[in-house]
């Protein structure tokens, strides 16, 4: 994201004086693929190791909007879009964890492409919009969403308002999601994997 640290590696040891090598390494807690916590957005929300360890594997679907994405970059989930979904698969039962799949990942090489950012210097990607996240929310009891874009929110939502939707019920926010391609749309258990 702009500004986040950039990831740096420093030499401790060397097998030469130290008979091993070793190095240590610094990362921004929103670099690369990541989970979101409450304390991202709210100094008093909890933080990463609040989470208990079996809210971390999830039962998960996947629901495709790369058609959406590709004619809109800023497109956003919709609620009509979550009812096709079930539709065409099965009702999403409670406790599962949303994964929107955009495309974005095919852009992660070229960081001009990934951000999107227009001549304001405002990011243009697709996300979740606030209704279908407060419907999933509220009507579906998710655990959480993610995707492959830098961000749950579309890119232009500078205030990460479904963010803070889903992190103000202790849900889990992954972004920045790989591989989302070779996942089926549901029966899918997510392991998530924290630093």
């Amino acid at each position: 994201w702009p500004d986040d640290p950039p990831v740096q590696f420093e030499t401790v040891a060397q097998i030469k004086t130290s008979g091993y090598f070793l190095r240590k390494f610094s990362i921004g807690e929103h670099s690369g693929t990541h989970m979101n916590a409450p304390n991202s957005f709210d100094s008093g929300g909890a933080s990463i190791d609040n989470y208990p360890p079996q809210s971390l594997v999830v039962p998960a679907i996947a629901i495709d909007i790369r058609d959406q994405s590709l004619a809109n970059p800023d497109y956003t989930l919709t609620i009509d879009d979550v009812l096709n979904w079930e539709q065409q698969h099965r009702f999403i039962e409670p406790g599962n964890l949303i994964i929107l799949y955009t495309g974005w990942q095919e852009k992660w090489e070229n960081e001009k492409s990934f951000f999107n950012r227009d001549n304001d210097g405002i990011c243009h990607f697709p996300g979740f919009s606030k209704a279908a996240t407060q419907f999933l929310l509220e009507k579906r009891l998710i655990a959480g969403v993610g995707t492959d874009t830098h961000g749950v929110d579309p890119g232009q939502d500078e205030s990460f308002a479904v963010n803070k939707q889903v992190l103000e019920h202790q849900g889990i926010v992954l972004e920045n999601l790989a591989n989302l391609d070779q996942l089926p749309a549901a029966d899918i258990t997510l392991v998530i994997g924290i630093l």
